[in-house]
């Protein structure tokens, strides 16, 4: 929510105490992003967990996915993580994390929204609660495991120049300093953590004019950009061209099955190339719902070897079980180094696909309207209801789903050429906005 406006302290503290109550007064491991409201938001959480007599392990302002390896190392019975990722800088969120280090699932979540929601909390005396441990080493930590899973670039690899936009976010204070281990020069913009936003955050082409003109002006091999989190990652091409975050994880996919042959998982909205890239190591792509969530738990039942989502969400369960964008920089540095190609060289071998997203605001009581209509006069194509409507085409998909997060329909195609994708989406388009506007 806003800050100030419908995320309120008082909101935050008994969120952090139903949390609190559905853990069971365990350890509980907090960080946040560089966002100014974080401390603020840091109190609030931190307040309703001691009072659930929880004991807190403060990890400090770190990356998402730093906390959950945290919540794994320590055996803690959960975490919070305080970021509102990709939104707008009058934002924050709180991201729950559970005791195997995942996001909580479905099932879980019900369960605390319900504990939420009857507001009977687990209230401890004050002789009972516990005081704050400061982790200090909580990156230290995250830095060692990629490390160790990965490794330095081959010696004798021609050295790589890395340009990193980090968004003044958490990616800040590791992201530049695993690039340098990792055997590369870097070229860092907007690195410095004090939570204003030198762009939007979401790392998506229209906002990494930066980037680009970095790349450029210093020769680099490749740019990198996050958000404020670091759990998303960008990639533009030594020719300061980007390439779309759909294909970060195509990228990483490429190098991780070449070295471990195995099931790759992805959402239903996640690029056709990445079967492509599968199919070339005889290897399966499976599809789940939309959420980080629902990608981890198809991993591991399926023992994937990699996954992760569109958006540049990659997840190498060899380190953790989480979208990290410091792992998909160090995958396909190794991509780079390993093939001797350029970025331009490595995507000219993919088959050619462009996709196009649109929203419109829908009350989500039009939702199901939406979607029924869609099923109904697409009802002659092959189609996946899991999530929303994905409907198979010739040459292409498309999908149409309510967001999880916000009073939208998204409206999503892919297709070989960006005119064939523009005119799905446009058509697709054009009947949601007849039934959501009557």
């Amino acid at each position: 929510g806003v800050i100030g406006d419908s995320l309120t302290p008082t909101l935050l503290t008994r969120f952090a105490q139903a949390f609190g109550t559905y853990v069971g007064s365990g350890t509980v491991v907090v960080g946040r992003d560089t966002r100014t409201s974080g401390e603020m938001v840091r109190q609030a959480v931190v307040a309703g967990l001691l009072s659930s007599g929880c004991r807190v392990v403060d990890a400090g302002v770190c990356p998402v996915p730093t906390v959950q390896l945290a919540v794994r190392h320590r055996r803690a019975l959960g975490g919070i993580a305080i970021t509102a990722s990709h939104n707008p800088a009058e934002w924050n969120a709180l991201k729950f994390i559970g005791p195997d280090g995942l996001f909580l699932g479905a099932g879980p979540a019900r369960e605390l929204l319900d504990i939420y929601h009857q507001g009977e909390y687990v209230k401890v005396a004050g002789t009972e609660i516990r005081s704050v441990e400061q982790m200090t080493d909580a990156l230290d930590l995250h830095f060692k495991a990629i490390l160790d899973a990965v490794g330095p670039l081959p010696a004798g690899a021609r050295r790589l120049r890395v340009a990193l936009d980090a968004c003044t976010g958490a990616g800040v204070f590791i992201a530049p300093r695993l690039l340098e281990a990792l055997g590369v020069d870097v070229v860092p913009i907007n690195v410095t953590p004090n939570g204003l936003f030198p762009r939007p955050a979401e790392p998506i082409p229209e906002n990494l004019g930066a980037l680009c003109e970095i790349v450029r002006a210093h020769d680099c091999d490749i740019g990198f950009a996050q958000d404020m989190d670091a759990d998303r990652l960008a990639v533009v091409s030594e020719r300061g061209v980007p390439i779309g975050e759909d294909f970060t994880l195509v990228l990483a996919a490429w190098y991780v099955l070449g070295k471990q042959p195995g099931p790759v998982v992805a959402n239903l909205s996640t690029t056709a190339a990445l079967d492509e890239v599968a199919r070339r190591f005889k290897c399966q792509v499976l599809r789940t719902k939309i959420g980080e969530a629902n990608v981890t738990e198809r991993m591991q039942s399926e023992r994937a070897v990699i996954g992760g989502e569109g958006n540049g969400g990659v997840i190498y369960p060899a380190i953790n079980f989480a979208r990290d964008s410091q792992v998909g920089m160090a995958l396909i540095l190794h991509l780079l180094a390993s093939t001797g190609k350029t970025v331009s060289a490595l995507m000219a071998d993919l088959p050619r696909f462009v996709m196009i997203k649109e929203k419109l605001t829908c009350p989500s009581n039009q939702i199901p309207d939406v979607l029924r209509m869609v099923k109904r006069e697409f009802a002659a194509l092959p189609m996946d209801t899991r999530d929303g409507v994905k409907v198979m085409l010739p040459n292409g998909w498309f999908h149409v789903r309510g967001s999880n997060t916000e009073p939208i329909v998204r409206v999503v195609a892919e297709g070989p050429s960006e005119a064939e994708a523009r005119a799905v989406v446009k058509d697709v388009f054009a009947r949601v906005a007849a039934i959501v506007n009557g």
